[in-house]
C-alpha cells in the first residue's frame, strides 16, 4: 500500500458512516467519502500533523457534505412531511418520486466497531431526524454528541469558536428533540424479549394474524411506507390497516436481514406461478413494550445490498432472527 493508503485507509468505513449520517444516503454517502479521499490524496504531502489524520478526515469530509447539502431539498421520510392518516381505511395517497427519500443501509458498509458503541445513532428514524437540521448544525450534533469530538476540535474542524459550536449543538438538540420521527430514541429491550418480539412478528405477518401483531406492537407504533407519503400512527391504526392487506397465510414470506444495524426482512408477496416476488424491505425499531416503528421500503432494488433474493423459493426456510 501507499503511504496514504497505509494511513488514511482505516478510516474510511467510519467516514462514510459520518456522510452517510450527513446525507441520508449510501449512494450519496459513496460519492461524499471517494470525494473526501481524493482531496485527501491530493493534499497529503502537505498535511503538517497539526491535528491527527483521523481528524484531517473529518475536517475534509464536513466540507465535503455541507457543499453537498447546499442548495438541496432534505431527505425525508412520509412523518417529516404532514400528520399521521386519520382513517386506516381510506385511500394512500399516491407514490411519489419528487421526494428525496432517507435511504437504508447495509451491515456490510458500516463500520462494525464504531456502530457496536452508538448503534441507535444509525437506526434509520435517527438518521431521518438529523435530515431536519441545518447541515452546520448536523454537523455540529454528529461530530459532538456521536462521535464525542470536544468542541474546540469541532470549531476547529468548522473553522469557526467554540461558543458558537456550544450554541449550535444546543440550537440542534432542541430541534431534534422538536421535529424528529417517533421512536428514533426508543431504547431496546434486553436481547430475549428483543428476539421473541421479532419472532412473533414475523410469524404473524407470514400467517396473516393480526390479533397477534396487536399483541406485539407498541401502543404508539408507527407505520410508514416510502414512497407512498401516507403513514399511520398507533398500535389500532396499523392494525386497522394491514388487516385489510394481509389477505391470509402464505401470501406472504418474509426473509431476515438487518439494515441501519437494525432488525429487518425481505417481504415476499406471493403472484403469478405462486412465487413469492420481493415486495418491500421492512426495518424495526424494536422497544421495551413492542415494535415501535415498522419502516416499510417499497422498492425491490434494494434487495441484493441485503443479501436477500428476488424471489423466495419454497424449499428456503424463514431462518432465525438475530
Amino acid at each position: 500500500m501507499t503511504r496514504f493508503e497505509d494511513t488514511a485507509g482505516p478510516y474510511r468505513r467510519e467516514i462514510f458512516a459520518y456522510c452517510y449520517r450527513m446525507l441520508g444516503s449510501p449512494h450519496d454517502a459513496d460519492d461524499a467519502v471517494q470525494d473526501t479521499y481524493l482531496r485527501a490524496w491530493r493534499g497529503f504531502d502537505g498535511f503538517q500533523g497539526r491535528s491527527s489524520v483521523r481528524t484531517w478526515l473529518y475536517r475534509i469530509a464536513t466540507r465535503v457534505c455541507l457543499r453537498a447539502l447546499a442548495g438541496r431539498s432534505r431527505r425525508a421520510l412520509p412523518s417529516g412531511l404532514g400528520a399521521p392518516a386519520a382513517d386506516p381505511a381510506g385511500d394512500l395517497a399516491p407514490r411519489t418520486a419528487e421526494v428525496a427519500w432517507v435511504e437504508p443501509v447495509s451491515a456490510a458498509e458500516l463500520d462494525p466497531a464504531a456502530v457496536a458503541e452508538s448503534r441507535a445513532t444509525v437506526r434509520l428514524a435517527f438518521v431521518a431526524a438529523l435530515q431536519h437540521l441545518p447541515g452546520r448544525q448536523r454537523a455540529v450534533l454528529v461530530l459532538r454528541d456521536v462521535l464525542m469530538f470536544r468542541a474546540d476540535e469541532v470549531a476547529d474542524l468548522l473553522d469557526t469558536t467554540t461558543a458558537a459550536v456550544n450554541s449550535a449543538l444546543q440550537r440542534a438538540r432542541a430541534q431534534l428533540a422538536r421535529t424528529a420521527p417517533d421512536g428514533y430514541d426508543v431504547v431496546e429491550p434486553t436481547d430475549p424479549l428483543r428476539r421473541n418480539l421479532i419472532r412473533r412478528y414475523a410469524a404473524a405477518f407470514e400467517h396473516a394474524d393480526v390479533d397477534e401483531l396487536v399483541r406485539v406492537l407498541a401502543a404508539d407504533a408507527v407505520l410508514e411506507m416510502p414512497p407512498v407519503p401516507t403513514w399511520f400512527r398507533g398500535r389500532e391504526h396499523v392494525a386497522r390497516f394491514l388487516r385489510r392487506r394481509l389477505t391470509g397465510p402464505g401470501a406472504l414470506r418474509m426473509l431476515p436481514t438487518t439494515a441501519n444495524d437494525q432488525p429487518a426482512f425481505g417481504l415476499y408477496a406471493r403472484g403469478h406461478g405462486g412465487v413469492h416476488r420481493a415486495h418491500a424491505l421492512q426495518l424495526l425499531t424494536v422497544g421495551p413494550t413492542g415494535v415501535a416503528r415498522i419502516d416499510m421500503i417499497h422498492d425491490p432494488l434494494l434487495f441484493p445490498r441485503f443479501g436477500l433474493p428476488h424471489l423466495a423459493t419454497t424449499s428456503e426456510e424463514t431462518p432465525q432472527c438475530t
